[in-house]
């Protein structure tokens, strides 16, 4: 008979305890994916909502000012050295080492204008950088497509009395009114955004901006290394990082993981200890039969393979278990504890391989001892319970 048939048809046998133990390990198997995956998803939906959010590192020229008080009278300021970025040095922010992390720069121009009798502000922009990283904007209307067309704030289109497919004049030319913008609570609504090329003709700012937004949010982002690898590249701007919503929710989500990891070694230990206690129990069930194998010429290295192969064979149908109720779980548990309610599941298979792993890895190690205690039985001592 061979050594793996022995191992089988002695978990036949103990259906009970072979399954209370599978149901152990696989308990704590489950709960560390479930721990795991659910940081992993919360993380990514976190990264996506702040990308969402906007802008998290800032680019302004570089000038120096002075603010103009008097008798406790602020005058406004005075600024010297006014500096300029040109447009065609915002290519150099994408050779910065950390580029890869870089979802968008979007480059802007600003100026006042006069639309009939009304003074307003002009915003020049890259449509499509600007919507990539205002996703929250909801257009009445559609985005602007040609340089003939703008989008309006929602108080600039109350101002100018002008709606989607109304016309406009600028410096006697002709701009039909592509959409207009939903309210925002910010100082989009009294702005009219133009393409950025146009706008910088009208305003006499060609091959110039005013500002740069660059969205490069993520978990894994050095946001204050990036902001001065860009600060090289553009001596004449100044950079700045906008963090204090991303710091805040990023540690929230730290505190989480640590949590966590607690939690999943607390779990490894009751699952290790689960193991140890039945495999010890099967063990010392089992003397009359050890002896059995000893006195018929089995050696311990025979004994200690019958039942580490036991183990390791529960250990397997745990961890496939465990990883299939852990993913369970996990998708019934995201949609309360995301920040949305469209968040992913994220399905790695280095999870997969590290659960079966990991419940191999337990299950044998824990049943170690109890192999070796079973090898080193004296046969005469165990055959004297027949």
């Amino acid at each position: 008979m061979k050594l793996h048939t022995i191992s089988i048809n002695n978990l036949k046998r103990r259906k009970a305890k072979m399954a209370f133990l599978t149901i152990g390990l696989m308990v704590g198997i489950a709960t560390i994916v479930t721990l795991v995956t659910l940081t992993r998803s919360m993380s990514s939906d976190i990264e996506r909502k702040m990308d969402e959010f906007g802008a998290n590192i800032l680019v302004t020229p570089q000038s120096n000012g002075l603010a103009m008080n008097y008798g406790g009278i602020s005058l406004g300021g005075v600024t010297f050295d006014q500096r300029e970025i040109r447009e065609e040095d915002l290519a150099k922010i994408k050779t910065i080492s950390n580029s890869k992390n870089i979802s968008a720069i979007a480059p802007k121009v600003l100026g006042g204008i006069k639309v009939g009798s009304r003074d307003v502000l002009l915003v020049g922009v890259n449509f499509d950088s600007e919507l990539k990283m205002k996703q929250w904007w909801k257009i009445f209307g559609d985005a602007p497509k040609g340089d003939n067309e703008v989008l309006l704030g929602s108080d600039a289109s109350k101002v100018l009395d002008a709606g989607s497919g109304d016309s406009i004049k600028i410096k006697n030319e002709t701009f039909k009114v592509a959409g207009v913008l939903d309210q925002t609570g910010s100082q989009d609504d009294s702005l009219v955004f133009a393409s950025l090329g146009k706008a910088q003709k009208l305003l006499g700012k060609e091959g110039k901006i005013t500002l740069a937004e660059v969205a490069a949010l993520c978990s894994g982002c050095p946001i204050g290394d990036m902001v001065t690898q860009i600060a090289e590249k553009l001596p004449d701007a100044k950079v700045s990082a906008i963090q204090q919503v991303v710091e805040g929710r990023l540690k929230a989500l730290d505190q989480f993981k640590r949590f966590s990891y607690a939690m999943a070694g607390v779990v490894v230990f009751i699952g290790s200890l689960i193991v140890f206690v039945t495999m010890m129990g099967s063990v010392n069930e089992r003397t009359t039969e050890i002896g059995v194998f000893r006195a018929i010429g089995f050696r311990k290295s025979h004994i200690m393979r019958i039942i580490l192969l036991e183990a390791a064979l529960v250990s397997l149908l745990a961890g496939f278990l465990g990883y299939a109720v852990g993913m369970g779980g996990a998708k019934l548990a995201l949609p309360f504890m995301a920040e949305s309610k469209n968040a992913h599941l994220i399905w790695d298979s280095t999870v997969a391989f590290g659960s079966i792993g990991l419940a191999l890895t337990l299950g044998l190690l824990a049943s170690l001892y109890p192999a070796l205690h079973a090898s080193r039985m004296d046969p005469t001592e165990a055959l004297r319970a027949l």
